[in-house]
This record gives C-alpha cells, structure tokens and sequence, in this order.
C-alpha cells in the first residue's frame, strides 16, 4: 500500500463501530466463508490456531465448530472488536486477545494454523506481519488469509480523483496481488498460491455508500469531507461523477478485490 497507514486512528475507529460492523459488513462474512471453505478443504487437524484481526468472532466461531478439540485463539486491534468477540463465543473454547498483528504476544511456533480475513489491507507494508505469521506457525503449518486488493472501492476513487482538480489526493491505494506473493515468499512460506475474486456490494447512492464504510469502521479507506468550501466542493462533484459514470437507475455498485493467500511454513510439523 502505498499511503502511509495511522494505526491508531484504524484501531480507534473500528473498536467505536464494533457493535454496527456486523449490520453494515456485506462482502466480509463472503470471505469468511470462502476461507472457511479453503481451510476445510485441506483436510487439517490442528491443536491449536488462531486468527488475525478476528473482528465481532465470525470466522472465530467457524472454526471452533470445524475444530472443537482445538485451542482457538483471536488477536484483534481494536478493543471494542476483541470484546465483541468474547461476548459473542462466551460459550466456546476460544481465547480472544488486544494485540498488533506486527508484534503477537505469542512464542515461536506456537500454532497449527493461522489465518485472517479483512485486515492486513490496514498495514503501509505486508513484511512485518508475514513474518510474524510465519514466526507462530510450525514447522509445516498453514497459513490461509484474505485482505483487500488494488481495485477495492475503484469507483470510489476514480471519482473523487478527478474531482480533486490536482489537489491533494488522501484516498488510499491497496495492495496488489503480486505485492501480496511477493511478502509470502520473502516471509519463507512455500507452497504459495495468491489469487483474487471481486465480489460487488450495491447501494442506493453515494451518502449511503459511505455511511456504510463509516459504520463498519473502515472510513480510512474513503475520503472524508473536511471544513470549507472547496472541500465540499470536491465531495459534491465527487458523488455527481460517481453517479453519472458508475450508477443506474437502481443505485451503485462498490466493488471490491478480494486478494486469497495460501501457503505453508518451511520444514515438518
């Protein structure tokens, strides 16, 4: 990604909007189920696993029913979102924990599994998290993950671009499939297979596409009307452009790339 990320204003927002994220997220539980489904089918048995910006526990609570003897461990962020989870799977043999995915409070090769959906598109660079990844996992372990690519919320700012009139661009730019294959190697994963799917979302103009970023926490990933005159300006031609190039008579589509890795620690387990 090529903007530089403030983790603390991500962290922030999204432990604010934890209780709305599951009314307002639609292409987020897809790709819990498509990961879901990519992990099942590698037929594993794990001891113990864990999740990497795991959110309000959706995909948490999957793989504690897949793998009811094994230790399921979360690491969030945002606060708000780690409490929501424990809430949620107060029930299960889960262990939810506030933690950075570029500094995880756990030893060296302490999991069978680790996996992640929907977060690593807030880092400025991929390395340090993939290396942790692959410090945690055992020899032989499986790493399987989905974060947001270069076309998410293309429409969004092609728009807004071409309303800026050369001022200051503060949308940001996402990672690209290659960037993503590229940080699993350097990591130390083999057995490496990146590839994306787009997955569309539909709303009934530009406002309700953007209060729905906001309320799911990711409004980092959009620009944000600020004070004065000129940058009304920009947020009024910007939502004009967007529905005459992009819209119909049944609202916009947001699209958004979803970027699949797969890959496996160097070494026997």
């Amino acid at each position: 990604m090529v903007a530089t990320i403030d983790r603390d204003k991500v962290r922030g927002s999204f432990h604010r909007h934890a209780a709305e994220y599951d009314r307002h997220a639609q292409v987020q539980p897809r790709v819990v189920d498509r990961i879901a489904a990519m992990v099942e089918a590698e037929e594993l048995h794990p001891r113990r696993l864990l999740d990497v910006g795991s959110g309000t526990g959706k995909l948490l609570g999957r793989l504690a029913e897949l793998y009811p003897d094994a230790l399921t461990v979360g690491a969030d962020l945002a606060f708000g979102m780690c409490q929501a989870a424990s809430a949620v799977l107060a029930d299960r043999k889960v262990c939810v924990v506030n933690a950075d995915a570029e500094r995880l409070p756990f030893g060296t090769a302490s999991f069978d599994l680790v996996v992640s959906t929907s977060t690593f598109q807030w880092l400025s660079t991929l390395d340090n998290a993939f290396s942790e990844m692959n410090r945690v996992l055992l020899p032989g372990g499986l790493f399987c993950f989905a974060l947001f690519g270069e076309k998410t919320l293309f429409e969004l700012r092609e728009s807004y671009r071409s309303a800026l009139s050369g001022g200051p661009d503060r949308s940001l730019d996402f990672f690209t499939t290659e960037d993503v294959r590229f940080s699993m190697e350097k990591a130390g994963f083999s057995a490496v297979n990146v590839f994306s799917d787009l997955e569309v979302e539909r709303h009934a103009d530009v406002p309700d596409l953007l209060r729905s970023i906001k309320r799911i926490g990711a409004n980092t990933t959009a620009p944000v009307a600020r004070k004065g005159l000129s940058e009304r300006r920009v947020m009024l031609e910007m939502m004009e452009s967007y529905r005459r190039k992009f819209g119909d008579e049944s609202g916009i589509p947001a699209t958004y790339e979803v970027i699949y890795g797969i890959g496996r620690k160097s070494g026997k387990g």
